[in-house]
């Protein structure tokens, strides 16, 4: 198989082990009526996945195993294991009390799939490429995640059927994985021995550290407006069908998240990681400060209004996995990787629980300036990360 054809093998697997994810988004209204919960207390059916991931990735980057086990076979495991816990949830699961161990065990699952095919991604992309490898592979994470939102488009459906068809997904991905993906020539050698202090070690260094402080504004952002944005468009004084706004997260947040995804990669790799990652946090930072005058747009400018934000929320993500991977030390790469996103998606926990809350004291049309801090923070780390990514085959401290 050609380089191309192995990272279209990784997205894919992105795609399908990832459904697992966000396949409770998609029957969360049928929940509510049939558990009869609260709708706080369903955003925690996506909140334990979220704690569950960290906690799976702090395991995996204390044991190095993203650079110890041979990462398709650890990509391939883990995409079934997570599989598993979704087809037990959808046969046995009869309220929260089942329900909620289980995504949070789906979680830990998923923290061997994301971080790893990262690292596989870099494994197959030099480095004038590597960025549009990486927003491929992000592009595919937008569009899985989007998906729900178009399913719930159509109106409710059979939430066990719903589950079950997402574990298929996901065993699916599990196959390709063990039968397709293989790591790539720019794989690094790894570690023979566990190193778990690196996890910490490598924001001693200082390209590495910038990286993740600019990772981390940007996740303070992007779940939280994944999640709420839905509610925030239901806020407008019009007679919006629920369905409607649902099609219109996909298209904005799913579709223009995902040409958002290559346009940053590209502009990685011709422009330099500093540039684009700060180009696409002072857009999103814009779009959140803006979103009250927004809310109250006509419907076309609010339809382009959300494209764009969706384009420029997520944009960089790819860029601060690649600068990392190209200023960590080359041995860690997986463990850094690993590392970055426990502690970002612990942040999109934290992130999610107040935008709520800041509605509730402003109202929803000026929740969404609670994030603004986000981008803020991630686009001055990345203006003194500096445009050049230089590699490096030992921790380098600077």
């Amino acid at each position: 198989m050609s380089p191309l054809q192995r990272r279209i093998a990784i997205a894919a697997v992105q795609v399908l082990g990832l459904a697992v994810w966000f396949s409770m988004s998609a029957v969360v209204p049928t929940l509510r009526v049939e558990w009869g919960i609260s709708a706080a207390a369903a955003v925690w059916l996506t909140a334990s996945v979220q704690i569950g991931f960290v906690v799976g990735a702090v395991g995996s980057a204390a044991l190095n195993l993203a650079d110890r086990v041979r990462p398709h076979l650890l990509l391939a495991g883990s995409a079934a294991s997570a599989a598993v816990c979704t087809v037990v949830l959808a046969l046995l699961a009869g309220g929260m009390a089942t329900a909620l161990p289980l995504r949070f065990l789906t979680g830990v699952f998923l923290a061997g799939v994301y971080p790893v095919g990262m690292k596989l991604m870099v494994s197959w992309s030099g480095q004038s490429g590597r960025g549009v490898s990486m927003g491929m592979l992000i592009a595919a994470l937008t569009v899985g995640s989007s998906v729900p939102h178009l399913i719930a488009g159509f109106g409710s459906l059979p939430w066990r059927s719903v589950l079950l068809a997402a574990a298929a997904l996901g065993g699916l991905g599990a196959l390709v994985a063990i039968t397709v993906v293989r790591p790539g020539p720019h794989l690094g050698a790894g570690s023979p021995l566990p190193n778990p202090r690196y996890a910490l070690t490598m924001f001693t260094e200082r390209r590495p550290r910038l990286a993740n402080l600019g990772y981390f504004g940007h996740m303070w952002e992007l779940y939280a407006l994944w999640t709420w944005i839905p509610t925030f468009l239901l806020a407008r004084d019009a007679p919006d069908a629920p369905q409607v706004v649902e099609l219109v997260v996909f298209a904005t947040m799913g579709l223009a998240g995902a040409a958002g995804c290559f346009l940053g990669g590209w502009v990685s790799d011709r422009f330099g990681r500093s540039p684009a990652a700060v180009s696409a946090l002072a857009v999103s930072g814009a779009c959140c400060l803006f979103s009250p005058l927004a809310l109250d747009a006509p419907p076309v400018v609010l339809v382009v209004f959300c494209a764009v934000w969706g384009a420029a929320v997520i944009a960089d993500s790819g860029v601060f996995s690649v600068s990392l991977s190209e200023t960590a030390d080359s041995r860690y790469v997986g463990t850094a990787l690993t590392a970055q996103t426990a502690i970002g998606f612990a942040l999109t926990v934290v992130s999610i629980q107040v935008v709520p809350l800041a509605a509730a004291v402003v109202g929803w049309q000026f929740a969404f300036l609670a994030l603004v801090p986000g981008p803020v923070i991630g686009a001055l780390a990345m203006r003194s990360f500096g445009s050049r990514a230089r590699p490096t085959t030992l921790s380098t401290k600077e």
